[in-house]
């Protein structure tokens, strides 16, 4: 039911006239009793319900009120996930001290704080969240058995998270930066971490994109509960990769103990000092420096040597990722499509040639979310080729030939 054409609900609307009915919702009820064909041959039926929202925003905007638009939000966090409630609740609770609290007031410490927004989460959810996942008990963990463990060799296993930063001028207005990182569990080595305005599929993809090309390939990754670390662009990444995805236990930050110290090294170390906070490109110039520079190029207590030397003792162990065309496709997007009749098939409003002769096949069409300069045809998880986009003109001007498989 997604993506309908505006032909098609415009058939709809215009069924309303010649319905039956003395009332306007008589008569849209029953066009809902009837059955439309779409463009590639199949039934659909809507409910009264549709059909009004459809009639009254043609009302009101005409055509254009029936078009599909893209959502302004896609592709961002619409809901504040538990592990970043947690997180924000553990930033304000040494603020109270000794003194007297309630869900109340750390709700409006959060929100005066800027660490929470009021348009991301309602004061009832924030409690609703507090009280079934239990976020101020945080005495269940003490009591939790634990054995310190470390991998034997380098990228065995990464840890990612996100930490909220410092607040960083975007033209006129402060935004709180996010800061994405990733650590490899045996040779401590920061693979890559970079601030963000906004924690987002995009900006996970992109921080995950740099680490893996700097790095290597990781065999396991492991991360929290948030709705970017389990997105399905993420687990198909992973799985594209050979790499296993695993998730922490809910509320278990500890689980993560790794880089969660990290991320306190960089509260200790980095955000302690003076810093241009001017644009975030800045920020994100300084840190690199820093964590090339002095962390990763510094002793570290746990191992007892610098983490990029020992990340080095495991060179011959690591499976680079160089950076190419090929590659490039693992971070694609995947969408099944239909190939119609003529071996074309649709995709952005745009209509493409298959490359290969696949006609009444579905196929997975792989390509960047951002732009369309390559789209990259699967079939049974064989390569098939790139898609070009449908040239009618030069179709007719040349005889075609005929498909071959």
């Amino acid at each position: 039911m997604k993506n309908l054409s505006p032909y098609l609900k415009m058939r709809v609307l215009g069924a309303i006239e010649f319905a039956q009915g003395k009332t306007l919702e008589q008569r849209i009820r029953g066009v809902a009793e009837m059955t439309f064909v779409d463009e590639e041959g199949h039934p659909r039926q809507f409910t009264w319900r549709t059909i009004s929202t459809w009639y009254y925003r043609y009302k009101n905007h005409g055509v254009t009120g029936v078009q599909n638009q893209t959502r302004k939000d896609k592709g961002t966090t619409r809901k504040v996930s538990p592990e970043q409630l947690l997180e924000a609740i553990q930033q304000v609770l040494p603020l109270f001290r000794n003194k007297k609290f309630n869900k109340s007031s750390i709700y409006r410490t959060c929100i005066e704080k800027g660490i929470l927004r009021a348009e991301e989460i309602a004061p009832t959810t924030f409690y609703r969240f507090i009280r079934e996942y239990e976020l101020l008990k945080s005495d269940d963990f003490k009591n939790k058995r634990r054995l310190a463990f470390a991998m034997q060799y380098a990228n065995q296993l990464w840890q990612a998270d996100t930490m909220y930063g410092p607040f960083v001028s975007d033209g006129s207005i402060p935004i709180q930066t996010k800061l994405i990182a990733f650590i490899d569990d045996a040779s401590r080595v920061v693979c890559h971490g970079e601030f963000f305005f906004q924690e987002t599929i995009d900006t996970m993809i992109k921080a995950l994109k740099t680490a893996l090309y700097k790095r290597g390939t990781p065999q396991q990754l492991y991360v929290d509960n948030g709705s970017v670390y389990t997105c399905k662009e993420i687990t198909m990444i992973c799985a594209r990769l050979g790499c296993i995805l695993r998730h922490a236990p809910l509320r278990d930050g500890a689980a993560k103990g790794k880089i969660e110290r990290f991320f306190r090294t960089v509260r200790d170390q980095f955000l302690s000092r003076q810093r241009d906070l001017s644009s975030l490109e800045t920020l994100n110039r300084q840190f690199i420096s820093w964590l090339e520079d002095e962390y990763n190029a510094q002793k570290h207590s746990a191992i007892g040597m610098r983490p990029i030397d020992r990340f080095g003792m495991d060179l011959s162990r690591i499976r680079f990722l160089p950076p190419n065309q090929a590659n490039d496709e693992l971070f694609f997007v995947e969408e099944n499509r239909t190939v119609k009749k003529d071996n074309t098939f649709s995709l952005k409003n745009i209509r493409y040639e298959a490359p290969r002769d696949l006609r009444g096949k579905t196929i997975q069409v792989r390509f960047d979310r951002h732009k369309l300069s390559r789209v990259v045809i699967f079939y049974k998880n064989q390569p098939m080729g790139d898609a070009t986009p449908l040239d009618l003109i030069a179709n007719g001007l040349f005889p075609r030939k005929e498909y071959r498989s």
